[in-house]
C-alpha cells in the first residue's frame, strides 16, 4: 500500500514537472510571437554614445574638427563643432590661462587648421583691441595730432596703410613667435632623449596664443563682464609666470621631461621663439617704412 503511493506520488510530481515544462515552453513561443522573446527583451547597454546614445553608433559627427588623430573626441573646446564661434574661443583661450597646465599637459595630437584658426583670430582681436586702446589714451593725451591724422589727406592715406598692414602683420608676428616657440620645444625635447612629436608641439604654440587675447585689454573686459571686476583686477598676477609654468606642463605631459631635462628643453625652445621673434619683426618694420616712403 505504501509502495502504491510512493509510486502515485512519483508520478504526480513527473506530471507536475512535465505540465511546467509545457507551460513555459508554451509561453516562450508566444512571447516569440510577440517579437519581445528573450534574445529581444531591452537590456540597458554598457556603453553608449553621449551625443545620441545608441550603442550601436559609431561616432556622432565623425569629422576630422572633432576628432583627434587618435580618433578620441577632441578636449579642447574650439575644435568642438556645434557652439557659437565667440563661445569656443573665448573658452578655450580662457582655458589656456586659467587652467593652463591642466589644459597643455593633457592638449592631445590633432589637426593643425583649427589650432591655426584659433590662432590667427586670437591675435587679430587682441591687436585690434591694443590698437583701439592707443587712440584711445592718444585721443586724452594728444587730440591735436590725432586731428591732424583725420584731416591732412596725406597723413591719413599713410596712417591707413600703415594699420591696414601694421594690425595683421603685428598679428601675423605674434602668431609666428607662438608657433617658433612650440617647434622650439620639439627640438630641445628631442635633443633630451624623448620621442618626437612636431605637431602636437605646434599645437601647443598655436593655442598659446589664447594667452595674448586674454592678458589684452580686451581679455580684461571680457572678465570683467563674466567673472567681476575682482577677478580682472587679479588678472595680471594670476597670468605671471604663465609661459614657464604652461609650457613645463606640456613637456611633461607630451615629452615626459621633468626636472633638468625638461629645464634644458624650455631653455632651447625660448631661444628659437626669440630669434623667430626678432626675425619677424624686422621683416615687419622693413615693411612699414616702405610703406610710410612710398
Amino acid at each position: 500500500m505504501a509502495a502504491a503511493r510512493r509510486r502515485s506520488g512519483e508520478l504526480e510530481r513527473e506530471e507536475s514537472l512535465e505540465e511546467r515544462i509545457e507551460r513555459e515552453a508554451r509561453e516562450a513561443a508566444e512571447a516569440t510571437d510577440r517579437g519581445s522573446g528573450p534574445d529581444l527583451l531591452d537590456v540597458p547597454a554598457a556603453v553608449v554614445c553621449a551625443f545620441c546614445g545608441d550603442a550601436d553608433c559609431s561616432g556622432c559627427r565623425d569629422d576630422l574638427e572633432d576628432l583627434s588623430r587618435s580618433g578620441i573626441v577632441s578636449v579642447v573646446a574650439w575644435e568642438r563643432a556645434g557652439v557659437p564661434v565667440f563661445s569656443r574661443l573665448w573658452s578655450t583661450a580662457r582655458s589656456t590661462t586659467r587652467d593652463a597646465e591642466g589644459f597643455f599637459e593633457l592638449l592631445p595630437d590633432g589637426p593643425l587648421m583649427p589650432a591655426l584658426r584659433f590662432a590667427v583670430l586670437s591675435e587679430l582681436l587682441a591687436s585690434g583691441a591694443a590698437f583701439a586702446s592707443f587712440v584711445a589714451v592718444a585721443a586724452v593725451i594728444a587730440p591735436e595730432w590725432l586731428g591732424h591724422l583725420a584731416r591732412d589727406p596725406a597723413a591719413r592715406s599713410v596712417t591707413l596703410r600703415v594699420v591696414l598692414f601694421g594690425l595683421p602683420a603685428f598679428a601675423a608676428l605674434l602668431v609666428a613667435a607662438h608657433a617658433a616657440h612650440g617647434l622650439s620645444i620639439d627640438v630641445g625635447a628631442t635633443r633630451q632623449g624623448a620621442r618626437g612629436a612636431r605637431s602636437r608641439a605646434l599645437r601647443f604654440g598655436l593655442y598659446a596664443c589664447g594667452w595674448d587675447l586674454v592678458m589684452g585689454p580686451l581679455g580684461a573686459i571680457v572678465v570683467a563682464v563674466k567673472e567681476g571686476m575682482q577677478a580682472a583686477l587679479g588678472l595680471a598676477g594670476a597670468l605671471s609666470g604663465l609661459p614657464t609654468r604652461a609650457t613645463n606642463a606640456f613637456v611633461r605631459g607630451c615629452y615626459r621631461l621633468e626636472g633638468e631635462r625638461s629645464r634644458a628643453a624650455l631653455a632651447i625652445s625660448y631661444v628659437g621663439a626669440s630669434v623667430a621673434t626678432l626675425v619677424f619683426a624686422v621683416a615687419i618694420l622693413v615693411a612699414i617704412a616702405a610703406l610710410v616712403l612710398i
